[in-house]
């Protein structure tokens, strides 16, 4: 039977949003110098004699689960879901409101870049203070000092004060000594997203031979891929809520699932990047033809998309692209370019034939880009994520056979074409 090294039992953490002191003596202080500068009352609302009323905020509300020894679990769910409040609950960086977490063993973290170093120490004293941090002698991390350097790849900085490193050493540095100082559970929250490619492919190496050698990884990541490849486990949550346990395979599925599926969006209201949708902004879409965003291998997807023209354009085109339920792009496609002129509120009506698309759940991005002749892109208006739809199996396609997305991706090529000779 397996050691159970983590017990999170019923856990919930609340937050005060817009509290500011609370009702102590820093707050009337800090009121009190304010008056005597003559500057606002940092403790009321602007242009308002009262208080600031805090509001609550529940990060996480009942959450429960356990990990044994050699675990790899994953902890999957959108942005806002709760899930670096939880790793930092069990790192002991903040205490839960309500209910216990019991931990067995050392814990290593690596929750945000930077987390635990000194800025003035150099990269060698910082591997010396973690192990301290960790518990650990002077002599057992000098034993480990050489390999912590050597998979960090940064030999030749390692005696420089670590406030000069780039964002990609501090991870590398800091990755190499959490793996390395033997911790009972090592936890790392996307901060590999950071560094090369080649160096989070090292990462993951690492952090599945830690769980083979029988010590427990919790893991966060919105790349399905790498939870794929590494967890033995997941864990999915959404708005603060922990709705399911146990394969990796099911926790994706919701979390693929857990996007819009409707015949109507509006596209007006959803979040860009800063400079998206300044001068050409998608309105809304509407799908035609299908009430419930499914779909059978060989069929086509029709939808109505209206936007908004402040300039003229005389090269636009809309581009589709595809993501599967582990969220990796898996098809582009775009439009023949178009001609808008300012005042313009057109409605165009795209079709999206589905012949080379396997069987699954898909999310939908789409784009309005202006390409030149030397195929360079400017993008006005972008939006990762307007909505779901499924593709299923069609047998008369098929013949009874199953598609497996894990053996063989996503694309469904043409049936192959032979003759006797």
């Amino acid at each position: 039977m397996s050691e159970r090294t983590l017990e999170i039992d019923n856990v919930s953490k609340q937050y005060r949003l817009g509290a500011i002191g609370g009702g102590t003596l820093r707050r009337d202080l800090q009121s009190w110098m304010a008056r005597r500068r003559g500057k606002p009352d940092p403790n009321r609302k602007i242009n308002s004699n009262r208080p600031l009323e805090p509001t609550t905020f529940m990060a996480l509300e009942e959450v429960s689960t356990v990990a044994d020894r050699g675990d790899a679990l994953g902890v999957i769910g959108r942005n806002g879901a709760g899930k670096s409040t939880l790793l930092k609950l069990i790192s002991r960086i903040t205490a839960p409101t309500s209910g216990e977490i019991r931990i067995r063993g050392r814990v290593a973290s690596l929750l945000e870049v930077g987390t635990g170093f000194h800025q003035e120490l150099t990269g060698r004293e910082n591997i010396f203070l973690n192990g301290a941090i960790l518990g650990m002698s002077r002599q057992e991390t000098a034993s480990k000092i050489k390999d912590i350097i050597e998979f960090s790849e940064i030999e030749q900085f390692i005696d420089t004060p670590v406030k000069r490193y780039s964002s990609g050493m501090y991870v590398k540095l800091a990755f190499a000594v959490a793996a390395h100082l033997d911790p009972d559970i090592l936890i790392c929250d996307e901060v590999l997203a950071v560094g090369d490619v080649s160096f989070q492919q090292k990462c993951l190496g690492k952090m599945a031979d830690v769980a083979r050698g029988g010590r427990t990884v919790l893991y966060v990541s919105h790349n399905m891929r790498t939870i794929s490849h590494l967890c033995t486990r997941a864990i999915y949550l959404e708005n603060g809520h922990l709705l399911y346990d146990g394969t990796v395979s099911r926790a994706m599925d919701l979390y693929a699932g857990s996007g819009v599926r409707t015949v109507e969006r509006n596209l007006d209201e959803l979040p860009r990047g800063k400079l998206r949708g300044a001068n050409i902004r998608m309105l809304s879409m509407r799908v035609i033809g299908s009430e419930t965003m499914e779909y059978q291998m060989g069929g086509t997807m029709e939808f109505a998309l209206t936007f908004r023209v402040d300039i003229p354009e005389s090269r636009l085109r809309l581009r589709l692209i595809l993501k599967n339920h582990a969220m990796s792009p898996v098809a582009m496609t775009q439009t023949d370019a178009f001609e808008v002129r300012p005042g313009d509120q057109p409605t165009i009506r795209v079709r999206f034939p589905l012949d080379f698309i396997a069987p699954g759940e898909y999310s939908i991005g789409l784009a309005l880009v202006d390409g030149d002749p030397k195929g360079r892109s400017f993008y006005y208006d972008s939006l990762e994520d307007v909505g779901h739809f499924i593709i299923s199996d069609n047998p008369a396609l098929t013949d009874g056979f199953t598609w497996q997305e894990n053996l063989w991706g996503n694309a469904r090529l043409a049936r192959l074409e032979m003759e006797w000779q």
